[in-house]
């Protein structure tokens, strides 16, 4: 007899395929039938079977039915049920963490790997920042501090954000955390309910699309165009929010592009968000001080009508070099800062001492990080330009030229179908980076962990005779591909 099964909410709809699974479950197979509005799943690496309904808005049920394998012996002993979370098991891993980490063990095991993989500075923590840091331990400023932060600190922020963004906060207003990533992680997860939308624009970084996961929102990925340097179209913006539009992700500059969006096309987005009442934006503004003349940064809380509803990220990592400190902070009204501090408060608590001192330090440096900050940027300008006239001279690449950031992400789809002797077919954005690995010994990330599986994403976060290595290298490789990429566009 087949099973069904019914949710207070809602039922579970549909004839579904669990004959493999019959054996495992009892009283579930292939003849069992569910009714109504609802998903079931099942994640690989997850021992379990989730069958999820909403049968009224804003409810939901979630049904989790341990996959229980018999035992090798037979014995009856049930086995350990080592099943993880659906939203976990669902989650995907970094692929800019990943790769990165590959190219570090290859550089290990001898084997010469240049890596522009990874979004991280290859200055040094800028003197007068380490000896704040340095000041702290000896000082013994090695305990705990307030959850949001120090009153020091947050002080600081407020006098930043006022005179470089035009935004006028308190610091009961502003919550310091372990970097940025967590800044959006807090936010995402105080604002957005199950079944809420997160509209991204692709390309986006990786992170964009996980982290609504962890929420029981859905990312609503709309693609962007090079011609149109990646900025999301008002327009496109427009036609795809509904009332489960809870909350728009915007980063300017951007990660992967190095995109900048003019004040103008912010006022246009600004306005359509005004008409849906439910509509956020988290305004991810980390790259703000790498930025190259005449782009000029907006902050989009700056913006009319959009203070009240913009949640403003930011932090330490980039600007001023300070990647390992793990330094961010979020700013916004009292409201959902507080909700964020109260996730905070139950899961890491406050950020260390000794960084949020160094961070005081970072912003003591004066407007913008002054001429600290500005010589890394004349440099990151400097190794922007030079690989930009190399990329530019490739056949069959095609570029937009990045505003602000230390990323490139060139369209490289004109290799796509190419084979090489002693590799396979070039299909995609992950076998084009593993090609390079191979043949290039340089390491990049594929465009797709960011949306966009025409393009990969390289970082020019390294010296200019790295860069110029890692040039000549990809180059030398491509020679292997010209031969069969012409021979595909003649046939």
């Amino acid at each position: 007899m087949a099973a069904s099964f019914k949710c207070p909410v809602g039922t579970l709809s549909g004839v579904e395929n669990i004959s493999n699974w019959d054996k495992a479950i009892r009283g579930i197979n292939s003849r069992t039938s569910f009714t109504g509005n609802s998903s079931l799943q099942r994640y690989p690496g997850a021992n379990k079977i989730f069958f999820r309904t909403c049968g009224k808005k804003g409810s939901c049920c979630l049904f989790n039915i341990r996959a229980m394998a018999d035992t090798a012996n037979g014995n009856g002993v049930p086995q350990l049920d080592i099943s993880l979370s659906p939203r976990v098991a669902a989650l995907k891993p970094s692929k800019t963490m990943a790769i990165t980490d590959h190219a570090t063990a290859l550089k290990q095991a001898g084997i010469p790997v240049i890596g522009l993989a990874a979004g991280e500075p290859d200055f040094d923590t800028p003197d007068a920042i380490v000896e704040a840091g340095i000041k702290a331990i000896q000082e013994g400023y090695t305990r705990y501090t307030p959850n949001a932060g120090t009153m020091e600190i947050r002080t600081a922020i407020c006098h930043k954000l006022k005179e470089e963004n035009g935004l006028s906060y308190t610091p009961d207003q502003i919550l310091v955390s372990n970097g940025a990533k967590q800044s959006i992680m807090q936010a995402v997860l105080a604002v957005c309910s199950t079944g809420d939308e997160v509209i991204i624009p692709a390309p986006f970084w990786v992170s964009y699309a996980e982290i609504p996961r962890l929420a029981d929102a859905t990312p609503l990925i709309i693609p962007t165009l090079l011609s149109e340097d990646f900025l999301l179209n008002p327009e496109a913006l427009s036609s795809k929010l509904t009332e489960k539009s809870r909350l728009l992700i915007l980063c300017s500059p951007s990660n992967p592009t190095g995109s900048v969006y003019p004040r103008e096309v912010l006022e246009e987005i600004a306005k359509i968000v005004a008409k849906h009442p439910r509509l956020l934006v988290l305004s991810d503004e980390i790259y703000e001080h790498i930025i190259y003349q005449p782009a000029k940064h907006t902050s989009f809380a700056s913006l009319p009508g959009m203070w009240e509803r913009t949640l403003t990220v930011n932090g330490f990592s980039k600007a001023f070099a300070m990647t390992g400190w793990r330094l961010g902070y979020l700013a916004g009204p009292k409201h959902f800062v507080t909700a964020c501090a109260r996730i905070q408060s139950q899961t890491t608590s406050g950020a260390s001492s000794i960084s949020q001192k160094a961070g005081v330090g970072a912003m003591g440096l004066g407007y913008a990080g002054s001429e600290v900050v500005s010589t890394m940027v004349k440099a990151y300008k400097e190794r922007r330009d030079f690989l930009v006239q190399r990329l530019q001279a490739l056949e069959g690449v095609k570029l937009s030229v990045p505003q602000g950031a230390f990323y490139l992400f060139p369209d490289f789809s004109s290799y796509y179908g190419t084979e090489v002797e002693g590799f396979g077919v070039i299909d995609c954005s992950e076998a084009l980076c593993r090609f390079f690995l191979e043949k290039a010994q340089v390491a990049l990330v594929p465009g797709d962990a960011f949306g966009n599986d025409d393009c990969i994403r390289i970082s020019y976060a390294a010296s200019l005779d790295t860069l110029r290595t890692a040039i000549n290298n990809i180059e030398k490789s491509l020679l292997l591909l010209r031969p069969a990429a012409a021979a595909s566009k003649a046939s």
